[in-house]
């Protein structure tokens, strides 16, 4: 049936598909007939990753349900746990349109999108309003596009108390290459005081909440190293490995059709391999001290299979479930389970 609708959507400009796709998520019955043909049971993937009880490995990242629209939907459809955002303090309308592009022939997007969302209060009271509280959610913060980066903690922050009490886990981004600067938090200092910030504020609830770190997929093995220190002295939960990249290395799509799109984040098949090298880097050089969600390229259950192997504790989909629809989830954990067998 996905490859019906599929072709359907692909008729359309990608950011008008993604809003059609929300539109037939969010009818009535829509989630749980494809639920009924896609979601199984599967008892024996359950895995406690941060203190958290997952019900299997397989979560939809951030950047699909921006503003916690159709969590829901998502669960009813396969996925073990959602990510919402990036949320930003105050309601933000993004770049310019058009601003997310398909690379058919690399099975790719790339986008800069540029943290569009409604703003975290708005989401906030969405996700108050959940009714499967069984489902795990994750809230992926970021700063305001016109917040300085020497003011940006006081964003972070905002996010982390308005979402404290609706999300099980946040993620801090600062590796999107779509908000101007915004890489620089990357850097080993400001990205140690957002840190040992947001864990203390952290520590002052009444129930700490895992905080991971979503980085890039462009940094060095330097740059990974001050991450694998970092997560040592802030002691975050883990890290996100990887978000999109600027890269255009090793593209099927001709040139002149990536000038014509210009910059933005790659996703897609092109990030696997790279995405999973850093996997295994983290794991390796940290001594597996810290959970990895691995997320890029994974388009297939021997793509996910890959992640794991690699070292990640989890996985995530995002260019790959729109090109492949919510049978990857199946495909996924149909191959985990005769792995596991």
């Amino acid at each position: 049936m996905y490859a019906l609708i599929k072709r359907f959507l692909f008729l359309f400009q990608p950011e008008t598909a993604h809003h059609l796709t929300f539109f037939l998520l969010r009818l009535p019955g829509a989630a749980a007939l494809f639920g009924a043909m896609y979601r199984k049971p599967h008892p024996g993937l359950q895995k406690n990753v941060f203190g958290l009880d997952f019900p299997g490995p397989v979560g939809l990242a951030a950047g699909l349900d921006k503003n916690a629209l159709a969590f829901e939907a998502f669960g009813k459809l396969g996925f073990d746990f959602i990510e919402v955002g990036t949320l930003t303090p105050k309601a933000q309308p993004g770049n310019e349109k058009p601003r997310l592009f398909r690379l058919l022939k690399d099975h790719a997007l790339i986008n800069r999108m540029g943290f569009n969302n409604d703003g975290v209060e708005a989401a906030k009271l969405r996700l108050a309003k959940r009714k499967n509280n069984s489902l795990i959610i994750g809230g992926n913060i970021g700063k305001n596009k016109n917040t300085p980066n020497e003011t940006a903690l006081e964003d972070y922050v905002m996010c982390f108390n308005a979402l404290y009490e609706v999300v099980d886990y946040f993620v801090v981004n600062v590796s999107s290459p779509n908000t101007p600067g915004l890489r620089a938090l990357q850097e080993k200092e400001p990205l140690l005081q957002l840190l040992n910030t947001i864990q203390q504020l952290n520590q002052s609830k009444p129930k700490t909440k895992p905080v991971l770190l979503k980085i890039a997929p462009d940094l060095s093995n330097e740059q990974l190293d001050d991450i694998i220190d970092i997560v040592n002295q802030t002691k975050i939960a883990g890290v996100i490995a990887t978000n999109t990249s600027i890269s255009r290395a090793g593209l099927l799509t001709p040139e002149a059709e990536l000038n014509s799109i210009g910059a933005g984040g790659l996703s897609g098949k092109p990030l696997r391999e790279r995405s999973t090298e850093v996997i295994a880097y983290l794991k390796q050089k940290s001594n597996h001290t810290f959970p990895v969600i691995g997320v890029g390229g994974i388009h297939s259950a021997e793509d996910a299979l890959e992640k794991l192997k690699a070292g990640a504790d989890l996985i995530q989909l995002y260019t790959g479930f729109i090109y492949e629809g919510p049978k990857l989830i199946k495909d996924i954990h149909t191959r985990l389970l005769a792995e596991h067998a």
